[in-house]
């Protein structure tokens, strides 16, 4: 019998619809009430984020696909809130790296297979999610204004980066030998 969705993966599938919302204001022109939509859509997704975490250690559902369903939900808000920061005026182009570079590890994975091992859980890497979001949504925010919006975002974008180095060097440290392509 397959497996059943779950409280914990059925908060996670709304904030996906909700992270979709955001990302829906990417096509629209910048407006104030827009702004504040995104802003209540994106502060609702991140405390739905808690919501499917808790719900998951208290009814037995944590799973490798529901941790891996979140991280990926979380990773397109962080996208769709980065590029809105950019095409908004609030940040330069350089904000899409907050966006790019969960997807930029992936891919790194797919290229050399020591990046794709597992990661020891950590409470850093959802407090600087956490970190990364909220200074997103805040740049976004249509009270705060550039430059201080780009300072937010550049801030977060900082954190964002360290935390990556971190993972990469902890990988990097654990690699085995280079076995030679077999022709």
């Amino acid at each position: 019998m397959p497996p059943t969705l779950g409280l914990a993966n059925a908060v996670t599938t709304v904030r996906a619809a909700l992270a979709a919302l955001v990302a829906v204001a990417i096509v629209r022109a910048p407006a104030p009430a827009l702004a504040w939509f995104v802003v209540g859509v994106a502060v609702a997704t991140t405390v739905l984020d808690g919501v499917d975490g808790w719900a998951a250690r208290r009814f037995g559902e944590a799973s490798a696909f529901g941790a891996r369903f979140d991280m990926e939900v979380d990773a397109a808000l962080i996208m769709a809130l980065s590029v809105l920061a950019w095409t908004w005026d609030k940040a330069g182009a350089w904000v899409l790296l907050s966006g790019l570079l969960r997807y930029g590890f992936v891919a790194a994975g797919r290229i050399w297979p020591w990046m794709a091992r597992p990661l020891e859980p950590k409470r850093r890497r959802q407090t600087v999610c956490v970190i990364q979001i909220v200074a997103l949504i805040a740049s976004v925010s249509p009270v705060v204004t550039p430059p201080a919006s780009a300072a937010v975002a550049a801030a977060a974008l900082a954190v964002l980066v360290w935390s990556f180095a971190v993972d990469t060097r902890w990988l990097a440290a654990r690699r085995g030998p280079e076995r030679p392509a077999l022709h």
